[in-house]
């Protein structure tokens, strides 16, 4: 249904999030999004915003990285039809697991998928709610490729990393796939 007012926009909802400056260290500006999915409203509207590119895309599974990336991945998978994945960290998941190793600003991780949670072939969206250096995307595009999956991803509203960015690194490996971000680096 139409929201009142029109529209919503990245810049109304990117309203709502706090920003918090030197969190978790000297230097960071953290985007605090409880402000955001504390409104009904606002979060509804957040995740009809990141669903709308997807809705004819075909979504088997909508794949999303512990723990902030569970607030709007499952929902969207609500939206789409679709499955719901959660990728844990290492320990988390109760069952057989593949596991891969991702790179963090300052050292490294691991996380986990379980074995049987996606099948060949299937279509997969992954979903995560920020993007720092790319590590955790990667770390779970390569587990859902390990696991002979589609990463799927519709053309629109992409952005191509600026090759003197971090970034660049990450839309390498990507193997040809843009990255859609509709997230706090489009806010930026």
């Amino acid at each position: 249904p139409p929201r009142p007012g029109g529209p919503v926009s990245v810049d109304s909802l990117r309203e709502q999030i706090r920003e918090v400056p030197d969190f978790p260290k000297p230097g960071i500006l953290f985007y605090d999004i409880t402000t955001l999915i504390k409104q009904p409203q606002p979060f509804a509207e957040s995740i009809d915003l990141m669903t709308e590119p997807f809705k004819d895309a075909k979504v088997d599974l909508v794949v999303g990285m512990e723990s902030r990336g569970f607030i709007f991945s499952a929902p969207m998978a609500i939206r789409l039809g679709a499955g719901f994945v959660p990728v844990r960290k290492l320990g988390k998941l109760p069952s057989e697991t593949i596991s891969v190793e991702y790179a963090l600003e300052y050292g490294t991780n691991t996380l986990e998928v379980h074995k049987d949670a996606i099948a060949p072939g299937q279509r997969v969206l992954i979903v995560d709610d920020l993007l720092a250096t790319g590590g955790t995307v990667l770390g779970t595009m390569d587990l859902v490729r390990q696991l002979k999956a589609e990463i799927i991803a519709e053309p629109e509203r992409f952005v191509e990393p600026d090759p003197e960015a971090p970034l660049a690194l990450l839309d390498q490996k990507m193997a040809g796939k843009k990255l859609l971000l509709i997230t706090n680096s489009e806010w930026d």
